[in-house]
């Protein structure tokens, strides 16, 4: 799991609940960083499993980090399911309707709102 967030505090949060589910866990703390670990590690390019990505952060956003990494992703040897996508699951702490559909229209494969918790995730 790529865990993109700003937020120590829920950084920590989820890193604790996926890590109790037996899961690895990266971190970055904004898109920029999640996109230079994307495409300097190429074997984390191939096998991070699905990427949960905080929508407003310092230095790049989700929104804009998920377009690129749509753009970019076909040429990192993704074949898990099948068509090389990387799922992208955006973390809010809005909850509206109207956010949910920017985000999937951007790219994103589906939302969670702040805070997660064991079941949400």
């Amino acid at each position: 799991v790529l865990l993109v967030e700003d937020n120590r505090i829920v950084q920590k949060m989820t890193c604790r609940l996926l890590e109790r589910a037996g899961l690895a866990v990266r971190v970055a703390e904004h898109g920029q960083e999640a996109l230079d670990m994307l495409r300097g590690d190429a074997e984390l390019a191939a096998n991070v499993r699905v990427v949960l990505m905080d929508l407003q952060m310092p230095v790049m956003g989700g929104v804009e980090c998920t377009e690129i990494i749509r753009r970019e992703e076909s040429g990192w040897g993704r074949d898990g399911d099948g068509n090389g996508r990387l799922p992208i699951v955006a973390l809010t702490a809005n909850a509206m309707a109207e956010e949910r559909d920017r985000c999937l229209a951007s790219g994103f494969d589906g939302f969670l709102t702040k805070p997660v918790n064991r079941e949400t995730l």
